[in-house]
């Protein structure tokens, strides 16, 4: 790929919170940036889960990259999949064989769910990282209580459907706690001869305690939410093995027609081709007080890739996180062209949020402990701003409102095979 022109080139790896954030930070500003994405949308992942459990569209919640870049003249969008980089050429290999040069580079290519050296378990135990994901995720959970009506229906035995979610984070709490609501309230009176009540939702953690990084008193009162909403819950349990329609717990096998992922992730295995240093399970790319890394002063890694660690401890992997380190690597590139010394960055801890079911959440900012509605009205506030498109907060906002006052879910759709898991439904 040939310059454009003389201006430094920017290439940024990722569409997600920190690379779109950087593009913006670079917008209009006098540097050619380009952003490379595998898909043509920015997802607001902390709202993937409504669309799994079939409250929101997908096209709610996620925006064409380029509509969200469309004022930056400076900003060119290309979608392409990153195979490898030339460090020393200053070259972004594409999976197509095509290459794109940069003078400066930020990584922020994100992360997947990782099943700790099990991947044969995706196949029958989903995550939640992706629109596709979602899509998933919805079509096995009403699916489910599909096969047990159909099977009510030629047997004349209607059995409970049983879920299973593995990891007691917030992906896990918020999937059990919204699947526990399909059940008994949004399905209870669509079907003959199951009762969709009756569906039991287990939710597994190996720790102690469910959404273990919250201050001790919330964490207890999210694992008190799920019981009232009817989720059973089950710390100091390692699932050990995943197989069609069971998985294992210690030492015990137990029956369950939808089994979901909702712990563990590991960042983009792109981390690895920058030679840099991997840190944990996760494989973090370890990076420098100003996100760059080392020997490689143009090279930036920021958001889920990056490990970073102050003296609060470990930045987590979060947007608003992401978000931060986006504006500190575009600054830094910045004060580079203007040969001004770099910054550091700081991560500004601005709280964090969990929502368990129809009006409970839990929330811890700075010192502030809070629980129940309003915790939950406020987790509503935050992410209906956050969200990029003024269109997408409207519509986003009506929908929540509708499904609160009318117990109703307006995304109940089927799509894809008819098959749950592995096991192929033939009607």
């Amino acid at each position: 790929m040939k310059r454009q022109s003389n201006k430094p080139k920017v290439v940024i790896i990722g569409g997600g919170f920190g690379g779109l954030n950087a593009a913006k930070a670079l917008g209009n500003k006098d540097v050619e940036v380009i952003l490379i994405d595998r898909k043509n949308h920015h997802t607001f992942q902390p709202l993937l889960y409504q669309v799994a459990t079939a409250v929101l569209s997908p096209g709610e919640i996620a925006l064409p990259i380029r509509r969200a870049l469309h004022r930056y003249k400076n900003v060119e969008v290309v979608l392409g999949e990153v195979a490898g980089f030339d460090l020393e050429q200053k070259n972004v290999h594409l999976s197509d064989g095509a290459q794109i040069p940069f003078d400066y580079l930020i990584v922020a290519a994100g992360a997947r769910h990782c099943y700790f050296g099990r991947d044969e378990w995706e196949a029958e135990a989903p995550g939640l990282k992706t629109i596709e994901d979602a899509l998933e995720i919805r079509r096995r959970v009403l699916l489910a209580f599909e096969l047990a009506e159909r099977k009510a229906v030629i047997t004349g035995k209607p059995e409970p459907v049983v879920f299973a979610v593995v990891g007691g984070g917030p992906t896990g709490v918020e999937l059990a706690g919204a699947i526990a609501g399909i059940a008994r309230e949004t399905l209870a009176e669509d079907f003959k001869l199951i009762d969709t009540r009756n569906a039991r939702v287990l939710l597994f953690e190996h720790s102690p305690n469910v959404l273990a990084t919250f201050a001790e008193s919330l964490s207890q009162k999210a694992e008190r939410h799920l019981r009232e909403l009817g989720v059973e819950v089950f710390t100091h349990s390692l699932v050990k093995e995943i197989e069609p329609g069971r998985i294992k717990v210690g030492e015990e096998w137990i029956k369950c027609d939808v089994t979901l992922w909702g712990t563990g992730v590991s960042a983009s295995p792109l981390g690895k081709a920058l030679g840099a240093e991997l840190v944990g399970r996760a494989s973090k790319v370890r990076v420098r007080a100003d996100l760059s890394i080392p020997n490689h002063q143009n090279i930036f890694v920021i958001g889920d890739m990056a490990f970073f660690e102050d003296e609060n401890g470990v930045v987590p992997g979060v947007a608003t996180a992401a978000m931060q380190q986006a504006t500190c690597a575009a600054r830094n590139i910045l004060r580079d062209l203007k040969r001004e010394s770099r910054q550091a960055f700081k991560y500004v801890n601005k709280g964090s949020m969990a929502t368990i079911g129809r009006h409970k959440a839990i929330a811890q900012i700075g010192n502030w402990r809070f629980s129940g509605f309003v915790a939950w009205l406020v987790w509503m506030l935050v992410h209906v701003v956050s969200l990029i498109d003024p269109h997408h907060r409207r519509l986003v906002l009506r929908e929540w409102l509708w499904s609160y006052f009318t117990n109703q879910r307006g995304v109940r759709l089927i799509t894809g095979s008819v098959r749950s898991g592995t096991t192929e439904a033939r009607l």
